[in-house]
């Protein structure tokens, strides 16, 4: 059972919400992953007047919690007056925490993202850091208050997987009492599947799922796939060897003249 800031969940695939072709293929993948969590932008929520409020009665209707998010926000200021918007409009103390530093690859100002941390936190939020595969940075966060991390294996939205296998695993290594949410990169079930085996706690996704040509069916792809990976992880895999290892032992082989 996945823990996040004291609230227990089944699934261990978090979902997000944006770039969807309709609301009913939206509706559709979310069941069919089994998410519990899903995250909205208040960018999405508060544009478009009406069809922002009808968004909203939207996610109501699927009965998940939702982690709001502060997407698209490039300074401190920024994200925090995001974040509190946000926890008014959606009811919640959990906040997405990104600020972007980079316009081309989206990598979260990981100096910016330490400083605004500590100020939510410090207003009483629960702190959802999307951050880099960096041990100093994860736990200058850590120290801020933040009670688990997110970093990226890729950018966002690039679909390329695991960049950096060892980086992660350090992570991991490091902080094993630390929830850890891949955030961002991921594009196959396979690249879930990877971070999972390497004893990540859960994958959130978005654009690996909403521009699929089958959101759902990929939705429920990757739900299985993430299952996969963390039955692997608990079954303890055979690690890597140089050499072969013969299966069938030499001992007691038949032997013909």
């Amino acid at each position: 059972m996945l823990e996040l800031y004291g609230t227990p969940l089944s699934s261990r695939l978090l979902l997000g919400t944006a770039q969807y072709p309709s609301p009913a293929v939206l509706t559709q993948a979310v069941k069919e992953a089994g998410a519990e969590v899903v995250t909205v932008s208040l960018r999405r929520e508060s544009a478009g007047g009406n069809a922002g409020g009808q968004f909203w009665s939207l996610i109501q209707d699927l009965g998940v919690r939702v982690l709001p998010n502060t997407a698209g926000c490039h300074s401190v200021k920024e994200a925090v007056t995001t974040a509190k918007m946000a926890r008014e409009v959606f009811q919640t103390s959990w906040v997405k925490l990104e600020v972007i530093g980079n316009h081309d690859t989206l990598q979260p100002d990981v100096f910016g993202l330490v400083e605004a941390a500590r100020i939510l936190v410090a207003d009483g939020f629960q702190v959802f850091p999307y951050t880099t595969d960096d041990l100093v940075v994860a736990e200058r966060l850590l120290d801020a208050g933040c009670e688990l991390l997110m970093p990226w294996c890729a950018p966002i939205g690039s679909a390329r997987g695991p960049q950096n296998t060892e980086a992660l695993r350090s992570l991991r290594g490091h902080f094993p009492q630390i929830p850890l949410i891949v955030d961002a990169g991921i594009g196959r079930p396979s690249h879930a599947a990877m971070v999972m085996e390497l004893g990540f706690d859960a994958v959130l996704l978005n654009t690996a799922v909403a521009k699929a040509g089958n959101p759902a069916a990929m939705a429920l792809a990757f739900a299985k796939g993430i299952e996969a990976g963390r039955e692997a992880y608990l079954a303890h895999m055979l690690e890597p060897r140089d050499m072969a290892v013969p299966s069938t032992p030499l001992i007691g082989k038949a032997v013909f003249s």
